[in-house]
């Protein structure tokens, strides 16, 4: 495999373990958590996620513990969750419900200090504002808990920093509201001595204290925006029931679901959800599966039918066996996978994260150049503009747009993903799934429904067609071949009684036969007949021309005399054409692999709208193929049932598995489409090209708004238009800037995977 298709694979020893950290404020504090990480022993990668605050780490067992991980993620000053006596998810939950709680508690005791600060410090504009309430003594007094016990939070992220060797955003909020409380105190406590000096002993309690208030106000709105990024998985943990009736001994229990067991009989009755995974031993009904699959219809279930926890039986009572139970369960394996996409990082992020890096340094190193510039050359009072410029550009160089630009928008991306049945492995395969140049499908099971049913019947008078139906599935109704399930399926569904037959026979390589209702009933080959001395030459074209459209032809005979003509194929799902014409319409090559003849194979392609098709192929020379056209320039998909074609979807691009339910393969591609719908695979694909095109966008506003914000803050206009930008301006802009950001992947969540109305598909 060429370096350029290379897919990320963790060592075969390694274990992987999430800890969920409370205490990131800033895409730099993450990075710094990765780096601590990255530099344990033992630590084969680390990633670590501002907007999830989850740290995915692959470490080596034998010479790394997990408590050792989190013992390293304390030390940079931060926090790990851990489960109490609830799961793990609740456990986070609760965390983030508490820190929220006293996110608001702080904003709000800031907010009606900074209030009274603001109005003492604006007498000269107010003057009906009491005298006493502009005493700078008083001013300090209330700035004092805001700096020091509200704005606690940056002073300690700050020294876990520094204790580091690094810095992140509480260093730039510590220092620049630091540097306006201190001067102000400085000029409150000592005013003669920078009376002697001939400085106007200016003060900015009201600065400091306002930009605390403002960056809280911040945080606080992203901290509920990040929330909302993450709705998709709160819906599909909301799935979950919490208790099953269960048979045990004869008698009916309800139990909580994590008390059911493999092979335990589970009664559900109408409205209530499925608490578990398993097969149904008893009863028929209708079972919404629109949670997990993203199909609107009711499914029909009845005896030996598949049924997924967490879906919804609509009309009848059944009884069910359980097969999969706890984290083995669809639902499980979903939330799971969905967790670890949302977790993960695009290859677009790299170029944030680098600039992310380095960008606190160099705010200080700017921020320091700016104060000493304004000190030495700027107009009177250049003490006091110097010192709200260093504050302001340290404000205002805020580096969590940056570091929120991707992964909210992936978060978001992901969750509509499996709100919409596709299940999308990680950032880096919904990048990828943007930039596909190619769309390779195999046929069997994949374009075509996996197995044969009867798609034309031809009945020869006095026979009727249901008549003609009706017999041949009786005189198959005890062979094991494939097509005696296709004519047995055909009659089943049109309602046909089918009668039992006597004295059957296999005719190897040729057909069946067998009494039925006291008549001799052939079916088989046009070889059958003409050996039987059955005249079939009337049905020669209609049997040629279904041929020709890859279908396999059937006779029949009743008592030596000609019945009909049956025709049997693998039919093609009837999303496939609509789908293949949405890849065309996206401008993307379609092209059709498989074992198959080549006969059958283009009269397949045609009937799905597919021009370009490889027949006769192995799994190896599948994977051959995809390499040919990787090797051509192309950006390869391929889309299979996720177990045959596990060689060539792991050579794609993109692998992307046609799944059924509970039968699909989630572990084998980069995306996996829970229903076997085709129209997810190009709902898939714009639905990674709306969130790379959001990612982009996120990127470009949080680059031009540092790009823009930072030379203004440094006083960059004064010269030709005498603006300066006030400090609590700029927090207020840095704080705007990460709630925007938020707020444009938020728009992700309209996506809405297009599907054809069932009457409009081809059939």
């Amino acid at each position: 495999m060429s370096e350029s298709t290379k897919k990320t694979e963790a060592p075969k020893d390694a274990v992987r373990i999430d800890l969920p950290i409370s205490g990131m404020n800033c895409a730099g504090c993450a990075i710094n958590i990765e780096k601590i990480l990255k530099e344990t022993e033992g630590v084969e990668s680390a990633n670590v996620n501002f907007a999830t605050s989850r740290a995915t780490v692959l470490f080596a067992p034998r010479l790394v513990t997990p408590e050792a991980l989190v013992r390293a993620v304390e030390s940079a000053g931060y926090s790990v969750v851990r489960p109490g006596a609830g799961d793990e998810v609740d456990a986070e939950r609760a965390a983030r419900e508490k820190e929220y709680g006293r996110l608001k508690r702080d904003f709000l005791t800031a907010l009606a200090l900074s209030a009274v600060i603001l109005l003492g410090s604006s007498r000269q504009l107010l003057p009906w504002i009491p005298a006493f309430l502009s005493d700078p003594r008083l001013l300090g007094i209330l700035a004092t808990p805001v700096q020091f016990w509200i704005g606690r939070r940056f002073y300690k992220g700050a020294w876990a920093s520094l204790k580091h060797k690094r810095a992140d955003m509480n260093t730039l909020v510590a220092v620049g509201t630091s540097a306006a409380y201190f001067a102000s105190a400085a000029a409150t406590l000592f005013p003669a001595f920078f009376a002697a000096g001939g400085v106007r002993p200016d003060i900015y309690f009201d600065t400091s204290a306002v930009i605390i208030t403002l960056i809280l106000f911040g945080r606080l709105l992203e901290a509920r925006a990040k929330g909302r990024t993450s709705e998709a998985i709160k819906k599909l943990i909301g799935l979950r029931p919490r208790t099953a009736r269960v048979i045990r001994d004869g008698l009916e229990a309800d139990l909580p679901v994590a008390s059911v067991i493999v092979g335990d009989i589970v009664v559900v009755r109408p409205g209530e959800k499925i608490p578990v995974d398993g097969v149904v031993t008893r009863g028929r009904s209708a079972v919404d599966e629109s949670m997990i699959t993203g199909e609107s219809l009711p499914v029909g279930k009845a005896e030996g039918d598949e049924v997924i926890g967490a879906t919804l039986n609509k009309t009848g009572s059944f009884e069910f066996r359980a097969t999969k139970v706890g984290k083995a369960t669809v639902l499980a394996q979903i939330i799971r996978l969905v967790e670890e996409a949302q977790g993960s990082k695009a290859p677009i992020q790299r170029l944030a994260d680098v600039i992310a890096g380095w960008f606190v340094p160099a705010v200080i190193g700017i921020a320091i150049l700016t104060f000493a510039i304004w000190a030495l050359f700027g107009p009177k009072p250049a003490l006091n503009l110097a010192l709200l410029n260093f504050v302001a550009v340290m404000i205002i160089a805020c580096p969590c747009a940056l570091g929120l630009a991707t992964p909210t928008a992936v978060m978001v991306g992901t969750g509509k993903g499996a709100e919409n049945g596709i299940l999308i492995k990680g950032g880096e395969s919904l990048e990828t799934a943007g930039k596909l140049t190619t769309v390779v499908f195999d046929k069997t099971g994949t374009l075509t429904k996996g197995a044969p049913e009867v798609t034309d019947v031809v009945a020869v008078a006095p026979f009727s067609e249901d008549e003609f139906l009706r017999l041949v599935a009786a005189a198959e109704k005890t062979s094991e071949h494939p097509l005696a399930e296709a004519f047995l399926g055909k009659a089943r569904a049109k309602g046909l009684t089918v009668p039992p037959a006597s004295d059957f026979s296999a005719l190897e390589g040729q057909g069946i036969e067998a009494v039925v209702e006291g008549r001799t009933v052939v079916a088989g080959s046009a070889r059958l007949m003409a050996g039987r001395g059955i005249d079939a030459s009337g049905l020669a074209a209609a049997a040629e021309a279904l041929s020709r459209e890859g279908k396999t032809p059937v006779f029949a005979a009743v008592d030596g005399r000609l019945a009909g003509l049956a025709a049997v194929a693998d039919a093609l799902k009837e999303g496939a054409p609509s789908a293949v014409e949405r890849l065309k319409a996206l401008g993307l090559e379609v092209i059709m692999l498989t074992g198959d003849q080549v006969k059958t194979a283009e009269a397949i392609a045609r009937r799905a709208g597919i021009d370009r098709v490889i027949a006769e192929l192995l799994p190896a020379d599948k994977l051959r193929e995809i390499r040919k056209l990787q090797e051509a320039g192309e950006k390869v998909a391929m889309v299979g049932d996720g177990i045959n074609d596990a060689p060539a979807l792991a050579q794609a691009d993109v692998g992307i598995a046609i799944g059924s339910g509970t039968d699909v393969a989630m572990e084998s591609a980069d995306i996996t489409l829970i229903k076997g719908d085709l129209d997810g695979v190009a709902g898939a694909i714009e639905l990674s090209r709306r969130t790379i095109r959001t990612i982009r966008q996120n990127l470009f506003w949080a680059f031009l708004y540092n790009v823009i914000g930072i030379p203004v803050a440094a006083g960059a206009l004064y010269p030709l238009f005498g603006i300066l930008l006030n400090p609590m301006i700029a927090s207020a802009a840095m704080a705007a800037s990460s709630v925007s950001v938020v707020s444009n992947s938020l728009r992700l969540r309209r996506f809405k995977v297009r599907r054809p109305d069932a009457s409009a598909r081809p059939t």
